[in-house]
């Protein structure tokens, strides 16, 4: 694999909804944030470089990118049917974020919304809080020491990913989420 980012969040974000879309997938902002942590934590697996630029932090559901919640706050828990845009502080004017063409960036993203795409979110929160896994090391270091802004910073995901695991089974035990929050 060749590296030409780390890219904008957002602009992976709106190539996952495009591939997503392409296959007929639905795809929330819940939903979204994993399957961008997930193409994330693989690059950084894979490439030992970032995907994207900015951090993932722990969320109540899982890992979240700041700026790509934000991006696509606006839909709710609803289906994302807009894309995010570049907004120039000066003028406010709006600007396509352009995706990336790299060859093997384009593979990631296809083979992460093949694989963790059909999946509801109740499933990707689960995936996503696999015990020893980024999230959960993250969470369990916060409850005994200080843990700045709960961020999974890129050397745990990389040394943590493993832990990720899919169980089997139609329906997530803990229900599906809709919407997701920091802790507080």
């Amino acid at each position: 694999m060749s590296l030409e980012g780390p890219y904008d969040a957002r602009a992976i974000s709106n190539l996952l909804l495009d591939m997503a879309g392409a296959g007929g997938i639905p795809v929330s902002n819940l939903a979204l944030q994993k399957l961008l942590y997930f193409a994330h934590a693989r690059h950084l697996v894979e490439v030992k470089q970032p995907l994207v630029t900015g951090y993932f932090e722990a969320w109540q559901h899982g890992p979240v990118h700041p700026a790509a919640y934000q991006a696509f706050k606006a839909a709710g828990e609803a289906a994302i049917t807009f894309r995010a845009v570049r907004r120039d502080p000066l003028t406010g004017q709006e600007t396509r974020l352009e995706a990336p063409q790299n060859a093997a960036v384009l593979r990631l993203i296809r083979w992460v919304t093949a694989s963790y795409g059909p999946l509801t979110p109740g499933r990707l929160v689960e995936i996503s809080h696999a015990k020893g896994a980024p999230w959960d090391f993250i969470v369990n270091q916060a409850r005994t020491s200080m843990a700045f802004g709960l961020r999974i910073g890129d050397t745990v995901i990389s040394e943590r990913f493993k832990f990720h695991k899919i169980s089997v089974g139609a329906e997530p035990v803990a229900g599906e989420p809709v919407e997701d929050t920091p802790f507080t």
